[in-house]
C-alpha cells in the first residue's frame, strides 16, 4: 500500500482528484461526489467544479509552455552581468581617466577604425567606467548595427560588435529564445499562448486553494502560505504547490500581463487600448522652424542611418551641450537628423528607477532646443507600460529586479514540477486499476453552473477570447478534447 494511501481515508481516495496546475495544486473532489440536490450553495460548487476541470487541463497542457517560457526568462535575467563577463574588453575602459574627449575625436577614432557603413548614433558612456558606443549601420545586417566601443578618455578603440537595438550577441540570442525560440514570429505564438494563460491558472489555483470547502488550514493565514509540514505524500505536494503558488501569485500576474503587452496579438489589441484611451508616449516633433512637421522615429538610431559626409562631427559636441543646458543628464542618445529640414534628436536611455527618458531635438546651427518631450508629460497608460516592460526584463530596480525574477521562475519551476508529481502521485495503485497517472476531473461541471452564472459566464470568455486572440483559439482544443473523451467513454460503456 503506498503512503498516499496511508494517509487519506478510502472514501477521499475514491473521491478526489487533483487540478494539476502552475499557480496552487490541490486535491478537488469530483462533479459527481458533488452532484446532488439543488441547495444553497450549488452555483458555488458548479464554478469551482468548473474551474477544478479548467485549472487541471490547462495546467497539463499549457505547464509545458510555462516552463520552457520560465527556463529561458531565468537565462535573461541574467544578461547585464553576462554581458560584462563576455563583452567587458568593449564595454569598460582600461582606466578612469580625468575627463571625456571630445566626441569629435572619439568619433573620429570609430570611423578610421571602422569606415564602412553609415553614422546613426552616439550613445554617452552610463558611467565613468564604460565606453562610449559609435553605432553605424550597414546594409547587409539588416535591423542590425555595428557598434564600436571607444575609450572616453583615450579616444582608443576597444573593440565593435553586432549589436540589435543597443543588445549584445549574448542578451540578443537570449532575447529571442525566450520570445521566440528564435522560430521567427511562428515561435512568438509559444510566448502569448504562456503569457495568455497564466494569469488563468493562477487566478484559478488561488480561487480553489483559498475557497476550498474541506480542511481548516484555509481559515489562517499560516495555513494558506505555509506548507504543511505534517503532511505526506501527495498532500505534502500538493500543499507545497499550493503555498508556493500563493506567494508567487502578484508576481505571475505582472510577468502575464506585461508580456501580453507585447506580444503579437493580444499586443495588437492593447495598441488599440492606447489608441483609444490616448495613451501613447508623447511624440517628438523633429521639424525645424519653418519645414514640413516630422515626428521622431521611434527606432531613430538604429535605422539605415544618415549621410556621414553631411554630418560634421562636431555637431555632436554641440548638441550635447545644449541636451546637457536642457537638463538632459547621464545616457544619452544623439541621432544626427534624418533630411536637411530635421533637427537632430537627443533621447535619455536610463531604465532604472527614477527613469530618465525625456527627448529634445536640438537645432545645431542656432545652438537651441525646438521641441521637447519629457517623461512628466507621459499619459499614466504610457507609463505604466514603460515601467511595466522595464519591470519585466529586470531593469527597473537593477540588480533587486534580477534576482526577484529569477525567484520567480525558480518558484514556477518548482510549482510546474509539483504539479506533475500530484498527478502521478494520484494515480491508482489497486492491482485491478493501476494506471501511470491519476485521473481528471469529471466530464459536465458545466451542467452544474446556474443559470446568471452562464448568463455573465459566456459572453466574459467570449470577451476575452476577442481581447486575447491566442487564448481564445487554444480554448477550442480543450473544448475539442473534452467532447471527444465523453464520446470515447461513452462507446466503451455503450
Amino acid at each position: 500500500m503506498s503512503s498516499t494511501q496511508e494517509q487519506a481515508p478510502r472514501d477521499d481516495r475514491e473521491q478526489a482528484v487533483v487540478a494539476v496546475t502552475e499557480s496552487g495544486g490541490l486535491t478537488e473532489p469530483s462533479p459527481a461526489a458533488e452532484a446532488g440536490p439543488s441547495q444553497p450553495g450549488s452555483s458555488w460548487r458548479g464554478v469551482r467544479a468548473l474551474l477544478v476541470r479548467l485549472h487541471f487541463y490547462a495546467g497539463v497542457f499549457v505547464a509545458p509552455f510555462l516552463l520552457v517560457a520560465a527556463l529561458t526568462g531565468l537565462a535573461y535575467t541574467f544578461t547585464p552581468q553576462l554581458d560584462q563577463l563576455v563583452y567587458g574588453d568593449q564595454l569598460r575602459v582600461d582606466q578612469v581617466g580625468d575627463g571625456p574627449r571630445p566626441l569629435t575625436e572619439q568619433i573620429a577614432a570609430a570611423r578610421d577604425a571602422h569606415p564602412e557603413g553609415t553614422l546613426a548614433s552616439v550613445i554617452t558612456p552610463p558611467g565613468p567606467e564604460d565606453t562610449t558606443r559609435v553605432v553605424l549601420s550597414l546594409p547587409e545586417l539588416g535591423d542590425k548595427q555595428r557598434t564600436v566601443f571607444v575609450d572616453p578618455y583615450t579616444a582608443k578603440v576597444q573593440g565593435e560588435l553586432t549589436t540589435w537595438y543597443g543588445s549584445t550577441p549574448l542578451t540578443t540570442w537570449l532575447d529571442d529564445l525566450h520570445r521566440n525560440l528564435h522560430l521567427g514570429e511562428t515561435g512568438r505564438l509559444y510566448s502569448e499562448v504562456a503569457a495568455s494563460w497564466l494569469w488563468v491558472i493562477v487566478a484559478g489555483g488561488l480561487v480553489l486553494w483559498l475557497g476550498r470547502a474541506r480542511g481548516q488550514r484555509a481559515k489562517s493565514a499560516r495555513g494558506v502560505l505555509l506548507p504543511d509540514r505534517a503532511a505526506r505524500g501527495v498532500r505534502r505536494t500538493r500543499s507545497r504547490h499550493a503555498a508556493t503558488g500563493v506567494w508567487l501569485a502578484i508576481g505571475l500576474f505582472f510577468l502575464s500581463a506585461t508580456g501580453l503587452t507585447w506580444s503579437h496579438y493580444a499586443g495588437d489589441h492593447f495598441g488599440q487600448l492606447l489608441d483609444a484611451a490616448k495613451g501613447h508616449a508623447p511624440e517628438l516633433v523633429t521639424t525645424l522652424p519653418g519645414g514640413a512637421e516630422t515626428t521622431e522615429d521611434k527606432h531613430a538610431g538604429h535605422g539605415p542611418g544618415h549621410d556621414s559626409a553631411s554630418t560634421d562631427p562636431a555637431d555632436f559636441d554641440a548638441v550635447l551641450a545644449v541636451a546637457r543646458d536642457a537638463g538632459l543628464g547621464g545616457r544619452v542618445e544623439l541621432t544626427p537628423p534624418a533630411n536637411a529640414v530635421s533637427a537632430w534628436t537627443v533621447a535619455q536611455a536610463d531604465n532604472r528607477w527614477p527613469v530618465h527618458y525625456d527627448q529634445v531635438a536640438v537645432d545645431p546651427a542656432e545652438g537651441e532646443v525646438t521641441a521637447e518631450s519629457r517623461w512628466t508629460d507621459y499619459p499614466a497608460l504610457a507609463k505604466l507600460s514603460k515601467l511595466g516592460v522595464q519591470g519585466h526584463m529586470g531593469l527597473l530596480f537593477g540588480l533587486a529586479n534580477q534576482i526577484l525574477l529569477a525567484l520567480i521562475a525558480l518558484g514556477l519551476i518548482f510549482v510546474i514540477v509539483w504539479g506533475y508529481r500530484m498527478w502521478w502521485q494520484r494515480r491508482p495503485m489497486r492491482d485491478d486499476r493501476i494506471a501511470v497517472l491519476g485521473k481528471a476531473p469529471a466530464r459536465g461541471t458545466w451542467r452544474q453552473l446556474s443559470l446568471p452564472v452562464l448568463i455573465i459566464g459566456i459572453p466574459a470568455v467570449a470577451a476575452l477570447g476577442w481581447a486575447l486572440p491566442v487564448l481564445g483559439i487554444t480554448l477550442i482544443p480543450f473544448l475539442i478534447l473534452d467532447v471527444a473523451a465523453g464520446l470515447v467513454r461513452r462507446g466503451r460503456v455503450t
